[in-house]
């Protein structure tokens, strides 16, 4: 006997009933399905067709793996489909008598949440922003009379309200986008806010629950951190920053003070649920204003520098950050431009450089790859380093039972057995760091190797 399965149903809830499905979905492409957090947050509200969409996955493959496993699959019935075939109509300009004639004979209600889905997919496989802009007018003549009254009003405005969003949902299917990403790290914060308050009274799962939330404080760095600042430098929007970012804070420190509270009582319990609250709260802000506003304002390559500098963040509410396929690398050059020095993260002049290299706290030598003395960096040395030994090999410089060592260090470095070595000693009353440091490249190539000297004195005052 066939097991009867609805992909109107929810891949967590498919799992739960079929676990075996696990293993045949992730054999066709879904192989985030096996992790067991992936399957539990994005699984709760991701439909098997939806997933392939994103995926870039045929169905007409999954259906023939999930038949040949022994499921019998129900096609969900495609009411969007039809949805946009006639808008699509309208839109070149069919008489629209005809198309509602159509339409009321297929349909006997339609729900505003349908009309939105239709818009957004209308725009997502190609149509001009500006082209769905010129339907408003013809989405009320079309539904009038279709609807209940209630349900008329409420597609009206979803319909203004959907054409402000849909700029944002085309990046929000793009996988690994950045507006993808933190949408979908707002999809699990709020399915886990959803899970918090039915069980805040179950002090076990709370505890749980609790600090996987408190992951949302990634969420919140990285709009501060990347977001607000470019809104409000270079395109001279302040309102985000000066609205939402300090409220982004006060729940990010609510949670925080929660955390550090031993006793779980009702006055915690309430404070707890109120801070949900006001999360819940900034995941529409976000929604609604915040990433519409993005997407309007946001050129590529802001977009690709935001993901870049996304990377440099932990992962939040997920095992690891999604990749966006198609961003364009990061350029990593580096050259001489007139007087500036251009690196990767930014660009000096030579002035610039030697003075900031000169005020480090630290003392700085580099030798290259044939232990040739490059570099030292200026000022008093509890090390004494000779302007002399620059070109010499290192070893020259050390006596012979530290040049032994020295070379050793040297040795482990270029055949990779070590990255680094650390000394603590005295030297001259003071607590001294002397920390040697493989330097590579992006390929991993031996470079050389820097040694830094720093003098620990006053941080062992600090602390003992």
């Amino acid at each position: 006997m066939k097991k009867e399965l609805n992909l109107n149903q929810k891949v967590f809830e498919l799992c739960e009933t079929y676990p075996e499905l696990i293993e045949i979905l992730s054999n066709v492409g879904f192989t985030e399905i096996t992790k067991k957090n992936a399957l539990q947050t994005v699984g709760k509200w991701m439909t098997i067709p939806k997933a392939a969409k994103l995926r870039g996955i045929d169905m007409a493959d999954i259906v023939a793996a999930l038949e040949e496993a022994g499921f019998s699959v129900e096609e969900p019935v495609d009411r969007v489909t039809l949805l946009k075939s006639y808008l699509e109509r309208l839109n070149h300009g069919e008489n629209l008598e005809n198309v509602r004639a159509d339409f009321v004979q297929d349909f006997e209600g339609v729900d505003a949440s349908e009309i939105l889905q239709a818009e957004e997919e209308m725009i997502l496989e190609g149509m001009p922003y500006q082209e769905v802009q010129k339907l408003c007018d013809v989405h009320s003549a079309l539904f009038h009379g279709s609807t209940r009254e209630e349900q008329v009003y409420k597609a009206e405005l979803a319909v203004e309200d959907s054409l402000r969003r849909q700029g944002a949902s085309v990046f929000v299917a793009i996988p690994g986008h950045p507006l993808s990403t933190l949408t979908l790290e707002n999809e699990i914060f709020a399915m886990l806010i959803d899970e918090a308050q039915h069980h805040c009274e179950d002090d076990q799962k709370n505890d749980e629950l609790f600090d996987k939330i408190r992951e949302v404080s990634i969420h919140y760095a990285k709009k501060g951190d990347l977001i607000y600042p470019l809104l409000k430098e270079r395109y001279g929007i302040s309102g985000p920053a000066d609205v939402m970012w300090a409220v982004d804070d006060e729940i990010r420190d609510t949670f925080q003070a929660l955390a550090q509270e031993i006793k779980r009582n009702k006055s915690w319990k309430e404070r707890y649920l109120v801070n949900l609250e006001r999360a819940e709260e900034m995941i529409y802000k976000e929604t609604n204003i915040l990433f519409p506003l993005c997407a309007q304002t946001f050129t590529k390559k802001d977009w690709e520098e935001l993901y870049w500098d996304s990377l440099g963040y932990e992962p939040c509410l997920m095992d690891e950050i999604p990749v966006w396929e198609d961003a364009k690398p990061r350029k990593t050059e580096t050259k001489i431009k007139g007087h500036d020095i251009v690196l990767p993260t930014g660009k000096l002049t030579v002035e610039q450089l030697r003075a900031l290299l000169n005020t480090i706290p630290m003392e700085i030598s580099f030798v290259d790859e044939n232990d040739i003395n490059r570099y030292f960096n200026e000022g008093y040395k509890l090390f004494k380093r000779p302007n002399m030994a620059l070109g010499r090999t290192v070893t020259s410089c050390h006596p012979p039972q530290i040049a032994q060592m020295v070379q050793q260090i040297l040795e482990d470095f270029k055949t990779e057995q070590q990255d680094s070595v650390e000394v603590w000693m005295e030297k001259r009353g003071k607590l001294v760091l002397v920390r040697y440091m493989a330097v590579r490249d992006e390929e991993g190539n031996y470079l050389g190797t820097a040694e830094f000297v720093q003098d620990m004195e006053a941080v062992r005052k600090k602390f003992l």
